[in-house]
């Protein structure tokens, strides 16, 4: 009997979570108007969509940056993060060759300052803003966040954002800007396009996750390794490496999703 009380007291909680209302917005354009008018591929590839938690106050944000190569791939809303009492930001960017580096890092930044500016109005905290990605995404997300310039333009600080969590992000100067100059994707650079040469102490907690050492994409692994142990002798305390064994490039997205939300989680029971 008493067995039967514990799970009736239980039931409220989970059907009040399962009925949580969630709401989607699509195709926002995150620069402005002057600038939408004057460049079309602005227009219909700088949108972004946001899906939220409906009459909730003071939600988290998760912005997601999809891969591709920065060649290709389309803004997406990961279902694995959807339901879980957080926003999602899917972020559309302008791609190679059309437009060449910074232009994609550039209009991540503008996504970003969209998130922190807007975020309040749909009831979200703009000090618990997280930046994520696979692949390029999470290239970007490094650089926007590590290289403060890119954030600096529109008044935000890259340090007010909550973590950065990149999955398998290039962490040398990304294989599509090293292509536009004619270098081949297997000569390593370290230049102003690499988050490695924006090592910093003073950076937001950052949780480095790839797939497994043998399977990831070229040297995806040991980058993020030399990022780890780089951030380290930086200074910065808060900064992790997940490998997935067993995942390749590809598919280790789904297995990390989870390891996502638990540091999203355990950042915001710290602060």
């Amino acid at each position: 009997m008493k067995k039967l009380i514990f799970l009736l007291l239980l039931i409220p909680s989970v059907v009040t979570f399962a009925q949580q209302e969630y709401v989607t917005e699509k195709a926002i354009h995150y620069y402005d108007d002057a600038v939408n008018k004057t460049d079309a591929y602005i227009a219909s590839q700088c949108v972004l969509d946001i899906y939220y938690p409906k009459g909730v106050k003071n939600f988290a944000t998760i912005v997601w940056f999809h891969g591709g190569g920065l060649t290709g791939g389309g803004r997406e809303l990961p279902k694995e993060l959807m339901n879980k009492g957080y926003a999602v930001i899917g972020v559309g960017y302008r791609l190679s060759p059309k437009v060449k580096a910074p232009a994609y890092i550039e209009d991540a930044a503008a996504a970003v300052a969209w998130a922190f500016k807007h975020i309040g109005s749909y009831g979200g905290n703009d000090k618990q803003i997280f930046l994520s990605g696979h692949s390029a995404g999470g290239y970007l997300a490094m650089m926007i966040t590590l290289n403060k310039k890119y954030l600096n333009k529109y008044q935000v600080d890259a340090n007010n954002v909550a973590g950065l969590i990149p999955f398998s992000g290039q962490c040398i100067t990304h294989f599509t800007v090293r292509q536009e100059r004619g270098i081949k994707d297997t000569q390593p650079i370290i230049d102003e396009y690499a988050p490695l040469y924006f090592v910093r102490a003073d950076a937001p907690p950052t949780l480095l996750i790839t797939g497994d050492a043998e399977m990831e994409l070229l040297g995806r692994y040991e980058e993020n390794a030399y990022m780890l142990r780089m951030m380290k002798l930086a200074g910065h305390t808060k900064t992790r490496l997940l490998q997935l064994q067993g995942y390749d490039h590809g598919g280790m997205a789904v297995p990390a999703f989870p390891l996502l939300l638990k540091e999203v989680a355990a950042i915001l029971k710290s602060k």
